[in-house]
């Protein structure tokens, strides 16, 4: 019994951190537009189906898509900001119904292009089984916990440290004051899109190292980004990690010790559990970003 609740534990440790990969490029755009991106899910799916590509076409390990992924998601992801631009009156409700209307049309693309069959690797290398003591996990698991680990901390550098991630957190905090301090508002959420990209490219390669993909999926992943967005926060990195590994945890003891069909349930009751405590998220801040 106890080497089962190790187990499941360790699982949804390791499922936090590929769940953060996922939120963290959603959550920058939120905190600093505002603005939910409801194709954030399909742009992550997008990356994982061109790990399947370089993969199945060129017959090598799915890692390597990385750079194809980079430039096109996120290139696609500066076209999302360039549709929403467009927008003028009721910039929060308009932008929902129109990444939703993205959203839909990724999802049909990718079912033109790639079909609706279930995908999944076939890297030995990736699913080779990683054992320390009683626990056991896939090595992909563990390479993209560590990548998001890292890209956490890469994220929270810039976004403290550097001239341009001070810049999105200005205009996050005040339009128009950045504007005073000569920061373009319009260059900056350009960057916040684009840094969104990179992580939902990384997210997307390492979705299709460990689990299966196929076109629906963009919508669930959208709405666990959003949970763990919520669950963090306004502005908080390190709060979107831990909410990620909270959510992890819950749905592997509930996967555990009850049933899979209760998975996406015990999410939204730890949304609601914490938003009722903490009706700020876990670390959220008013006027800034953690």
């Amino acid at each position: 019994m106890i080497e089962l609740v190790l187990q499941a534990l360790y699982s949804g440790f390791l499922q936090g951190g590929s769940y953060a990969l996922i939120a963290f490029g959603l959550a920058l755009v939120f905190g600093t537009l505002k603005i939910i991106n409801l194709a954030h899910g399909e742009l992550v799916l997008l990356s994982a189906y061109i790990a399947y590509t370089v993969e199945s076409r060129m017959d090598v390990n799915p890692v390597f898509a990385i750079p194809f992924a980079l430039v096109l998601v996120c290139l696609c992801s500066v076209l999302v900001y360039y549709l929403l631009s467009f927008i003028r009156k009721d910039r929060e409700l308009n932008s929902l119904i129109l990444t939703y209307g993205i959203a839909i049309v990724l999802t049909n693309a990718l079912l033109m292009i790639w079909s609706a069959d279930v995908r999944a690797t076939t890297s030995p290398w990736l699913q080779e089984a990683l054992v320390f003591g009683p626990l056991a996990s896939m090595r992909s698991e563990l390479i993209f916990f560590l990548v998001s680990l890292i890209l956490m901390g890469a994220l929270w550098w810039w976004l403290a440290r550097s001239w341009y991630g001070r810049a999105v957190r200005a205009v996050a905090s005040n339009r128009e004051a950045a504007k005073l301090m000569g920061i373009d508002p319009r260059l900056t959420e350009i960057l916040s899109f684009v840094v969104a990209g990179i992580l939902a490219s990384f997210a997307g390669v390492a979705l299709f190292s460990y689990g299966v993909i196929h076109p629906p999926l963009g919508e669930a992943l959208t709405l666990k980004a959003f949970t763990i967005t919520v669950l963090a926060g306004l502005g908080s990195i390190p709060g979107v990690m831990l909410g990620s590994i909270l959510l992890g945890l819950a749905e592997a003891l509930t996967v555990t010790f009850a049933s899979s069909a209760l998975q996406d349930l015990v999410g939204m009751i730890l949304l609601l559990i914490v938003l009722f405590v903490l009706p700020n998220g876990l670390f959220g801040v008013t006027g800034g970003r953690g």
